[in-house]
């Protein structure tokens, strides 16, 4: 991996922005990578449009915008018609196959994980959600090693919340790990 570029998207309230934050934390003070991550509303902070953006690198990073990313993870339809086009060519899509219905034609490899489902069906709370896709994505990607996110997990989360979010992590490694793909 020389320079990953990342959108990740949904809407306020599914912790995307939270989601970022930490894989960036996580590329940064654990893996010693370079990282940046911007983020965007919608006019609603809860159920409005969100958009984050997340540059890992190996090298120096001079502009911390994404126009083109490699990988784009779309959790709510709104999301995926609004960015669905912006994919870079042989990029990675992620979907929640629960909220989004694809429908455009883009040139990526294209996955559809059911993870609000499982997350409610194994752990029973959606406030981990977002923990869940991250994992999918570091299954499927392997962009940072999953004990450099639960490092930053430990020191983010309060410890009472800790086991569900590794439980999630862990959840969404395993659903993301039939699916190897490289960046």
């Amino acid at each position: 991996m020389k320079r990953v570029r990342l959108v990740f998207s949904g809407s306020g309230g599914q912790g995307v922005i939270t989601a970022a934050i930490i894989l960036a934390e996580a590329a940064v003070i654990v893996e010693g990578l370079n990282a940046t991550q911007s983020q965007s509303y919608g006019a609603a902070a809860r159920g409005g449009a969100t958009r984050t953006d997340i540059i890992i690198s190996e090298e120096e990073i001079n502009f911390p915008g994404v126009t083109s990313p490699n990988i784009l993870v779309c959790l709510t339809q709104e999301a995926y018609s609004q960015y669905a086009s912006i994919i870079r060519p042989g990029g990675l899509l992620l979907t929640d196959s629960r909220s989004v219905k694809t429908a455009k034609k883009t040139d990526a490899k294209h996955i559809e994980l059911p993870l609000y489902d499982t997350v409610m069906e194994r752990i029973g709370k959606p406030i981990v959600y977002n923990i869940t896709m991250l994992g999918a994505l570091i299954g499927i990607t392997s962009i940072v090693r999953p004990e450099s996110v639960l490092e930053i997990l430990k020191e983010r989360i309060p410890p009472d919340f800790l086991a569900m979010n590794q439980r999630a992590l862990d959840l969404g490694l395993v659903l993301g790990a039939q699916y190897r793909y490289t960046i």
